[in-house]
Formats: structure tokens, C-alpha cells, sequence
């Protein structure tokens, strides 16, 4: 997300800092540059305005003009702005109720609702410890009630069953019945969608918010629509009193316009935003990280919050003992340590949280490819208990059976094989104290701002 914006936004600030000092004349430059890029992201006209006259007004002052860093300072300026305008702080869920709290899911249909609930009833389970209910009110889309039964199997959440003969307000009171006697304490409740905001969707989803009275509404859109989806959000706000717009697709969205425009053109705050298909794939809207994420200065925090999450802590522990004590780094540790990457959202998503990837070339991040992991894996999956222990032993017949059951080629097989043995030798020279210097040597491999941050992954995931 945000690529196009961060590369241009990334050019033009990096121009800036090079001067000595800033001057009215090049601040209008690189305003008119800013609103260039805003407006190629699809940011809505009005935030665009907003955002500019906002920077203008602060950068014109001396604190930017005088500035021994004029550059930075802008920078700064551009930063604060850019999390005004998304909202400043992060704004959770309000559970403060008499269970169970309510909250009902809105927004056109393909918006990824019923995914959002799925990922949403994971979180609150996981993270906040909560009883979770799921329940479908929509009778139309076929197989809609079925896809939230499979979800809520796969997330642990409590399924309350419906049918398309029934009405959606009687379901959802049904659901709020059921709800109440199971003690949950939050029940999510996924709506219909359309094609296209109509009168006969908004009676209905009226009529629903009248009988359960859910303290949030959240409408879930799709970031991929840019400024149109801060518009399809505010013609629901209009019906409904929303409390908070989930952004999905994200990880689709290169342009960013629509995280920028929502909170201006709704007045209602982004919750969480959520990428790809997978349960744990949604994570909080915080507007400072993201606007450090646009401005390519990474986002340490939830990269830290991510790791400490999806980290198996017992399986890491074991494997460090393993490794001061001087024994072989074999290939069961090499799987475990790509499922470990793969549970973070894989190479490509922990990359868009690390600082200074904005210097990273296209090419080397397009070689960070998660299909691989996918693949690597494959083969050590083919491969004999003893053949993970002493890979040594793999030769001709053994390679092409390993592929074969994996579905790749020899070539394939070989290029792990390699990445292996130069994870077992890093691995053997941190584990006789060799840590500092291993940095030190990898800090000058690195691209600029990398700063050697990815420890001994040399290489793993690239074609």
C-alpha cells in the first residue's frame, strides 16, 4: 500500500534535503509536487486541498524557513499533517456495554464484509480474550451463509445458523436472543450487500440497526476505489450513524487515496485495516504508523507488535539453545524458520514496515517473492525424516524424487539446498560468539537504510 505515493512524496522531499535553507519559492515547488502526488493517489480534491493549505500555512513559518535541518523540518510538517487528516490516534472498538455488544458489518457487496468478519471475530478472540458470535442476515448472495460458517470454524467463533427463507431483522434478533442465553460477549452481525447504494439496501439495513441497536457500525469498503470509497462512505454515513470504516484490500491498493480521504470526507474514524485473504490479517488503523509508512520511514512498531505475536516463542527458545550449544542447523530449523516468516504475512509484508525501504531498487523487492517460501517449504515436506536431519546424503536419485514430490524441479531443490548451507554457516559462526562482527559484515551488505536488520535470512525467498 502507498507505493506510488511514498516513491513520489520520497523524490520530492529528498530534493529538499540538500538545502542549506528553504525559501518560499522552492517551498511552492515542492507544494505543487506534494499536490501532484496526492491527486496521482486518488486522494479526494477537498483533503487535497486541506493537506496543501495545512503544510503551506506551517512550512511558510520560521520554524521551517530558519531551521538548521529545513529538510527534516518539512518532512516533520508533512508527517503531522498527514496523521491530522487521517485522524491522529488510533480509535478502538467501544465494548462498553452490557454484553454482548453489537456490531454490525455494512458496505457494498465484493467490499470483503464477510472475510472482515471473520478476521475481526479472530482478533477480538486472540487478542482481547472475548466469547465471539457470527451470524449472516444475507439472504441474497448464494452460499453467503455457508462461506461465515466455514470462517467461524476456522477462527473458533460461535455460528449462529440462518436461512434465505428467513428475514434479516428476524435473524439478527434471533441472533441477539441467542446471544444473550450463551453469554457472548460480542456478536457480530454481517449484512447484505449490493452492487450499488439503492433505497430498497439502506430501508433494510436501517430497519436491522433499529432492532439490535449495535454500539459500533462499522462500514467495510474497498481501499482499491479510491476516492470513491470515502464518497460510497459517506452516502452510508448519511443512513446510518456509522461509527468507523474498515479499510480492505489493502495489500492491492498501491495508491493509498482512500486511507487518506475517508476520515475528511465521513468525519468517521478508520478501525482497522486488512490485507489478503488470511484470518489474522487485519491489524488496527494506527494514522501515525501509516503515515510514517507513506513517507518511507517504515513502521518498527507494528513490525515489533507483529513478531511478538505470531512468533512461536517455545519453538524460537528451543532453536536458540539448539544453536549455543553447537549443533547442526538442518533443515527442519530451516522450515520452521520460513513458517515463522510466513505466519508475519510473508517477506513482502514485513518489508513494508522496515525503514528506509524506499532506497531498496524495484528489482531486489520484486525478487522477494512469498511464493517461494511456499515452495522451499514443499521440498523439505518431500524429503525424509532422515534427509532433513543429514541433508548431506541428498544425490542424484534422492534430488529428483524430492522435487518430483514437491512438484519442482532439481534446479530448485539445488538453489535450497545452497541457501541452507549458508544459513548453517552463519548460524555456526553466531553460535561461537561471532554475533558483532556477523553484523558488522552484513550491515555493509545491505541496502542504504536497511541497516542489516534481517539478520541471517540472506537471501532466503529471492529467485
Amino acid at each position: 500500500m502507498f507505493d506510488n505515493l511514498s516513491e513520489r512524496l520520497g523524490g520530492t522531499i529528498k530534493n529538499l534535503r540538500g538545502q542549506g535553507r528553504l525559501s518560499e519559492e522552492n517551498v511552492k515547488d515542492t507544494l505543487r509536487e506534494v499536490r501532484m502526488a496526492l491527486l496521482e493517489a486518488d486522494v479526494a480534491l477537498p483533503v487535497v486541498k486541506q493537506l496543501v493549505d495545512s503544510v503551506r500555512d506551517k512550512a511558510m513559518g520560521q520554524e521551517v524557513i530558519g531551521s538548521l535541518s529545513p529538510g527534516q523540518a518539512f518532512i516533520k510538517v508533512v508527517n503531522d499533517e498527514l496523521v491530522a487528516v487521517m485522524g491522529a490516534t488510533a480509535e478502538p472498538l467501544n465494548l462498553a456495554t452490557q454484553p454482548p455488544a453489537v456490531i454490525l458489518m455494512a458496505g457494498l457487496q465484493g467490499a470483503g464484509k464477510t472475510t472482515t468478519v471473520g478476521k475481526l471475530a479472530r482478533l477480538l478472540k486472540e487478542r482481547d480474550k472475548k466469547k465471539v458470535m457470527v451470524v449472516s442476515c444475507d439472504v441474497y448472495r448464494p452460499a453467503a451463509i455457508k462461506q461465515l460458517e466455514t470462517l467461524a470454524g476456522s477462527v473458533d467463533a460461535v455460528f449462529f445458523d440462518s436461512t434465505a427463507e428467513q428475514s434479516p431483522v428476524d435473524i439478527a434478533k434471533a441472533a441477539l436472543d441467542a446471544a444473550r442465553k450463551q453469554l457472548v460477549d460480542v456478536l457480530l452481525v454481517d449484512t447484505a450487500g449490493r452492487l450499488a447504494i439503492d433505497e430498497d439496501m439502506m430501508a433494510e439495513i436501517k430497519q436491522l440497526h433499529a432492532a439490535i441497536n449495535p454500539i459500533e457500525t462499522l462500514f467495510v469498503v474497498d481501499s482499491m476505489t479510491g476516492q470513491d470509497a470515502a464518497n460510497t462512505a459517506k452516502a452510508f454515513g448519511e443512513a446510518l450513524p456509522l461509527t468507523g470504516v474498515v479499510l480492505t484490500k489493502t495489500d492491492g491498493d498501491a495508491r493509498g487515496g482512500a486511507a487518506l480521504s475517508v476520515r475528511v470526507i465521513t468525519g468517521k474514524p478508520i478501525k482497522f485495516m486488512g490485507a489478503g485473504e488470511k484470518t489474522d490479517a487485519l491489524e488496527t488503523f494506527h494514522p501515525e504508523r501509516v503515515a510514517s509508512r507513506i513517507l518511507g520511514m517504515g513502521d518498527v512498531v507494528s513490525l515489533v507488535e507483529e513478531v511478538t505475536a505470531k512468533v512461536d516463542h517455545d519453538k524460537a527458545e528451543k532453536f536458540a539453545n539448539k544453536m549455543k550449544k553447537g549443533k547442526t542447523f538442518d533443515m527442519n530449523d530451516l522450515k520452521d524458520q520460513l513458517e515463522q516468516v510466513a505466519n508475519m504475512g510473508g517477506m513482502a509484508s514485513m518489508m513494508d514496515k522496515m525503514p528506509g525501504m524506499g532506497n531498496v531498487p524495484d528489482a531486489v523487492k520484486n525478487k522477494m517473492d512469498d511464493k517461494q517460501f511456499v515452495h522451499m517449504i514443499a521440498l523439505v515436506n518431500s524429503m525424509t525424516p532422515q534427509e532433513r536431519k543429514y541433508p548431506a546424503i541428498l544425490k542424484g536419485s534422492r534430488k529428483k524424487r524430492i522435487a518430483a514430490g514437491a512438484g519442482l524441479q532439481v534446479q530448485d531443490l539445488n538453489r535450497l539446498l545452497k541457501q541452507h548451507q549458508q544459513m548453517a554457516r552463519t548460524m555456526k559462526k553466531l553460535s561461537k560468539g561471532g554475533m558483532a562482527k556477523m553484523m558488522r559484515a552484513m550491515k555493509g551488505q545491505m541496502p542504504p537504510g536497511m541497516g542489516g536488520g534481517m539478520g541471517g535470512m540472506g537471501g532466503m525467498g529471492m529467485k
